[in-house]
């Protein structure tokens, strides 16, 4: 039981009743009153969700979670960056070493090894940089 108002540029704008409005009408008809047709008035617009009161040390501390990501994403840039500029043949003698924090290491010249180990850093950092890429453009503050 909508009606159908025409805009200045030609094309129709459906109005929504609300549920007691046509629930009065039919109950009208029912019992044989003469109705007429829904008005502006009795048609609902949806209205607006208030918009939420923001604190201002949360939308500082918001505004921190944000240039902590696009720190993060900043440093894996960097990293990539080196990691790309890594030269690696056979010819060329390439080591890779691990040590850890007690000075226990673990030391290849196999440039295959290495090659895996580059490419699956690269991966993981770039993986890494296009999820956070994505919390950056998702971020509302």
């Amino acid at each position: 039981m909508a009606t159908a108002t025409a805009k200045q540029n030609g094309t129709a704008k459906k109005a929504t009743s609300t549920k007691k409005t046509v629930q009065n009408k039919l109950a009208k008809e029912a019992i044989g009153e003469p109705t007429s047709p829904i008005t502006k008035d009795e048609t609902t617009n949806t209205p607006e969700p208030p918009k939420p009161v923001v604190n201002l040390d949360d939308r500082m501390l918001k505004f921190e979670q944000m240039k902590g990501l696009a720190h993060q994403r900043e440093r894996l840039t960097s990293t990539l960056s080196e990691l790309n500029k890594f030269k690696y043949n056979q010819s060329d003698s390439a080591s890779f070493e691990i040590v850890d924090s007690q000075k226990l290491s673990f030391m290849t010249t196999n440039t295959n090894l290495i090659h895996m180990v580059t490419n699956f850093l690269r991966n993981s950092l770039e993986e890494r940089k296009k999820q956070i890429e994505k919390q950056l453009i998702a971020f509302e503050l």
